[in-house]
């Protein structure tokens, strides 16, 4: 495993290294041993996989302190563009956000930190898209910001996306501000 930075800090790409022949392939999904070797020590608590059909976006959303949640994501099959947005108030790069294309015929991973809203738009039908979490899911404490948020102003480079009712009724990132989520 090998892990690059992004313009985000600690938000890391992780580059893992998959093994194919004949048989088809094999790779490590997760290895805690291996991540301790690039300064990765997270104790994930909860693990989940969402399928989605292609054009769906889900997200953004984040757990509000303490119940912040690091996420290690990664797409089992098909393929995303992964949406970050940094809300540590205290980060050079607070209300920045950051999109990377996962693919899962490369295998690659991203370490989301805690304080960041994280979503993301399924780029192909059946994309199964797993992820580990620092914290428990906790429904009172999970808030969505709008996807469309114009102060974020993300280009989802979707004309008609598929997108549920509590995504679509998500707070902007001013109400969020002023409603001292972060």
């Amino acid at each position: 495993m090998k892990k690059i930075k992004t313009n985000i800090d600690g938000l890391l790409i992780i580059k893992t290294e998959s093994f194919s022949d004949e048989r088809g392939l094999f790779y490590e999904s997760w290895n805690k041993r291996e991540l301790l070797k690039l300064d990765i020590n997270i104790d994930f608590k909860q693990d989940n996989i969402s399928i989605s059909q292609n054009k769906v976006i889900r997200g953004l959303h984040f757990q509000k302190h303490p119940f912040s949640q690091a996420k290690l994501v990664q797409v089992i099959n098909g393929k995303i563009m992964d949406v970050i947005v940094d809300l540590r108030k205290n980060s050079g790069t607070f209300k920045k956000h950051e999109k990377i294309i996962l693919d899962g015929n490369d295998k690659n991973m991203i370490l989301i930190p805690k304080g960041c809203a994280h979503g993301f738009l399924s780029m192909e039908k059946n994309t199964i898209f797993s992820y580990k979490c620092s914290d428990y899911y906790d429904k009172k404490n999970e808030v969505t910001i709008l996807w469309n948020d114009l102060d974020l102003n993300i280009d989802w480079n979707e004309k008609n996306p598929i997108i549920s009712k509590k995504d679509q009724n998500g707070l902007s990132l001013k109400e969020i501000i002023n409603k001292k989520y972060i």
